[in-house]
């Protein structure tokens, strides 16, 4: 297997990403990833980009947003490929976040389980119930489910 080039076309990213090329752009867009411009206009991407995409797509998987892999990857240093510490940091940062929404995952399905399992999903007992849509004023969704990092109860 030959070495890659330090600057990647577009297709060779693709190649080698799997992202689509209509995915680069609006990483690229949206601040998460960056490219150079030959004279043609062409984009030319750092070969790093491939471990940052990697990053993007794990970070979306366990659904963060856009905005916070942004906000992350900006910490990263500028000019050199980030180290495996570089990376570890910034993934420790998500831990606590990531276990509230564990935490919240697991109380939404521990709730479901007991209403469903009742098999009546009386209102009377369910731990849902929102008499009154007393909850109206904390916004849309379902706030009695949300973790309290994100304001729920």
């Amino acid at each position: 297997m030959s070495k890659l080039p330090d600057l990647l076309t577009i297709g060779q990213v693709v190649q080698r990403s799997g992202i689509p090329h209509t995915a680069l752009r609006f990483y690229e867009d949206r601040g998460l990833i960056t490219s150079e411009r030959t004279a043609g206009n062409q984009r030319r991407y750092q070969r790093g980009v491939l471990r940052r995409l990697a990053f993007i797509r794990a970070a979306q998987r366990v659904g963060l947003s856009l905005e916070q892999i942004r906000d992350a990857l900006a910490t990263l240093p500028d000019g050199r490929v980030p180290t495996r510490t570089d990376w570890q940091r910034l993934s420790r940062t998500w831990r606590a976040e990531l276990d509230a929404r564990i935490d919240a995952l697991q109380r939404l399905r521990d709730r479901l389980t007991s209403c469903i399992g009742c098999g009546c999903l009386s209102l009377k007992t369910c731990s849902l119930h929102n008499a009154d849509d007393r909850f109206a004023a904390d916004g849309p969704g379902a706030p009695r489910l949300r973790p309290v990092c994100e304001g729920g109860r």
